[in-house]
């Protein structure tokens, strides 16, 4: 199989999974926190396993209880779901926040004033969404996360897409 049609495989999949999470954020957004939750159950393990392999006493310790924490963190969101959507939708929520203040002071400071305009326009808008999210909660926190999801799995289609009929997808297969 060429990288041509494995590429269009990966994006036509990622395209229909985003139209599903937007046809259905809520179910997308369970979904989304049930691989957040089995994902901080697997790190925590992992996390823990790898603390025995350190040496010394304090890493260990310290590195055993974030992988604790990481456990019971999974534990938590996979035993209530409804809660740990809101958990990870307040946690975006601050995420979008923090970006978008980080970004326009970050463009304020910029000595190459090229990219200015891009860098404030990407900051208002990573505010804007936490903004978003907090004006309609806790609605939000039933659809937000299914939302981005669709959008990030529509980003990737597309993205995949392009790279199966680009050049470079010929030329890689060369």
């Amino acid at each position: 199989m060429s990288n041509r049609i494995l590429w269009s495989i990966v994006g036509i999949l990622a395209i229909l999974g985003g139209v599903f999470a937007l046809a259905n954020p809520f179910a997308a957004s369970l979904a989304a926190t049930a691989i957040a939750g089995w994902m901080f159950l697997i790190m925590g393990v992992l996390q823990i396993f790898a603390a025995f392999r350190l040496p010394g006493a304090g890493a260990k310790i310290w590195t055993i209880l974030l992988g604790l924490l990481a456990l019971y963190l999974g534990i938590t969101i996979l035993g209530h779901p409804l809660r740990g959507m809101i958990a990870l939708t307040t946690m975006v929520a601050i995420l979008f926040l923090a970006g978008g203040i980080s970004k326009i002071i970050l463009a304020f400071s910029m000595e190459d004033r090229q990219f200015f305009w891009v860098m404030i326009l990407a900051g208002i808008a990573s505010l804007a969404l936490g903004i978003i999210i907090f004006a309609n909660w806790p609605l939000s926190a039933a659809t937000s996360l299914g939302i981005l999801l669709g959008i990030e799995l529509l980003s990737n289609g597309v993205t995949a897409l392009i790279l199966a009929f680009s050049r470079d997808s010929e030329e890689a297969a060369a």
